[in-house]
């Protein structure tokens, strides 16, 4: 194709740009750009930095079988993590993403962390990230902001006019895009500072229902947390998002609970009892219409749990740059299946045996 005079191309520019716009993707789909925030449902990896794999020798306190910019390069838009307080050799505080204990599991410290995320986000311009942080020894924003801005993330970082929004609509995906403020980060039971604002108390913001499920027929959308909030429609009418999680665990001795990995092609299936599309739909019907903003999953692979994400945003079909993965229970390592068997129990003696040495020492 070609011209015959500058004019005629000039003319033509206006067209060409706005094909060009239209084929812009954000988190994945141009259909979701134009959409709020709050009115999209963001497939989220629960415990996101804790991995059972070679690197944790398949630790059965892993929740997932792929590390946080792999799952961020498949589709996951919510990241979850506990943070907790732990001394290092030379006797100086830091704040680490520990599962439970950091003598459980320990990730690494929460900068590094979020320095990965960081790293990705550049290189994801129409990309809208959110973090959940579980605050598990009580961080104030003084002890966790300082790492947002050394690692370079509070660029980022998002800021809402009021909490929550009025009448609980965020900006759309593509107006975040545009201001690059596309980290939402929830704190869950944080105090505001005007330091660092976009720190966010989770549970002002966000309802979740029960997250302790051991069967599939415990899954409920009832609000847990916060307390008094009634039904989904009455939270819904506070302006809060509803976060809704979705996984199970197995319980041990001792009272130790696991993530299911036996029951996940159940759990994170399209259809079925307990299924993941199953329940987002049940959750819709019971919030007039409107499915979870987030809802949060286990070895997010399996199922896999993005088609059921897909499905109830209504983008099957116009999904462009996102990374493939097996949708398969990840066993192990090339030593086979009944070598990952022997490691994951091997796990769980560990966790046994750290058990019996804390109540012997009375703690």
């Amino acid at each position: 194709m070609y011209w015959k005079t500058p004019l005629q191309a000039t003319f033509l520019l206006p067209f060409l740009y706005s094909t060009v716009t239209a084929q812009v993707a954000c988190n994945n789909s141009p259909q979701l750009c134009n959409r709020p925030y709050s009115n999209i449902t963001h497939l989220g990896a629960h415990n996101s930095p804790f991995l059972r794999d070679e690197s944790t020798s398949f630790s059965t306190s892993g929740n997932q079988y792929f590390d946080t910019i792999t799952q961020l390069e498949a589709g996951v838009r919510l990241l979850t993590a506990q943070v907790h307080k732990l001394n290092n050799t030379e006797g100086n505080q830091a704040w680490h993403l520990c599962h439970s204990s950091c003598d459980l599991l320990d990730a690494g410290t929460l900068q590094d962390w979020l320095s990965k995320i960081k790293t990705w986000m550049d290189s994801n311009p129409n990309d809208v990230v959110t973090l959940v942080l579980v605050n598990s020894d009580d961080a104030t924003p003084q002890d966790l902001g300082p790492l947002f801005q050394l690692s370079g993330i509070d660029k980022y970082a998002y800021t809402p006019t009021s909490s929550p929004p009025s009448n609980g609509v965020w900006p759309t995906l593509n107006a975040l895009i545009q201001a690059n403020k596309r980290l939402i980060t929830f704190v869950a039971s944080i105090t505001p500072s005007p330091q660092f604002p976009y720190l966010l108390d989770e549970f002002s913001f966000v309802f979740e229902n029960n997250f302790e499920n051991e069967s599939p027929t415990d899954f409920s959308c009832t609000p847990n947390r916060p307390s008094g909030l009634g039904t989904p429609e009455q939270a819904l009418a506070t302006g809060r998002m509803f976060l809704m999680n979705h996984f199970l665990y197995q319980a041990q001795i001792f009272g130790i609970q696991t993530p299911d990995e036996e029951n996940v092609n159940v759990t994170n299936a399209q259809s079925g009892r307990g299924a993941l599309g199953t329940q987002l739909r049940n959750c819709a019907t019971q919030q007039g219409g409107r499915p979870p903003t987030f809802v949060i999953v286990d070895f997010f692979n399996v199922g896999p749990a993005v088609a059921s994400v897909d499905a109830v945003n209504g983008v099957q079909g116009s999904v462009v740059g996102r990374r493939t993965l097996t949708d398969k229970v990840v066993m192990g390592s090339t030593s086979g299946v009944e070598g990952s068997v022997v490691k994951g129990k091997g796990s769980l003696v560990a966790v046994v045996v750290a058990v019996v040495v804390l109540v012997g020492l009375g703690v």
